[in-house]
């Protein structure tokens, strides 16, 4: 079973949550310029790589909150998480929990 580390609740089996496809994905400005293929491209064409991935989940058993995680799509290892407040977050370092309490203006 895949273990996904919610920000917010802590360690929860994958079950728990819903997965929101590949993050980072921008919105066209301007779609009423856009032809059917672009629209529909952009609504449903999504990249499947072998590899490290960014991807949007959702704690929906839980905290019912948005989060992006870094997963690697070949051994399922979830590299950091991304709240949509800040950075990416290597998990259980040292370092990205002084780099977060800097960034809130706190000493490490």
């Amino acid at each position: 079973m895949l273990m996904i580390e919610c920000p917010w609740c802590g360690p929860r089996a994958e079950t728990e949550f819903s997965c929101g496809g590949e993050a980072d994905i921008a919105r066209p400005l301007d779609t009423e310029k856009l032809t059917d293929k672009e629209w529909g491209d952009y609504l449903f064409m999504r990249k499947n790589p072998r590899g490290v991935h960014r991807e949007q989940w959702m704690h929906t058993q839980g905290c019912r909150r948005w989060f992006k995680a870094q997963r690697d799509t070949v051994s399922y290892e979830v590299q950091g998480y991304e709240t949509f407040e800040r950075p990416l977050l290597a998990m259980d370092s040292n370092e990205a929990n002084a780099q977060g309490k800097a960034q809130e203006g706190k000493a490490p």
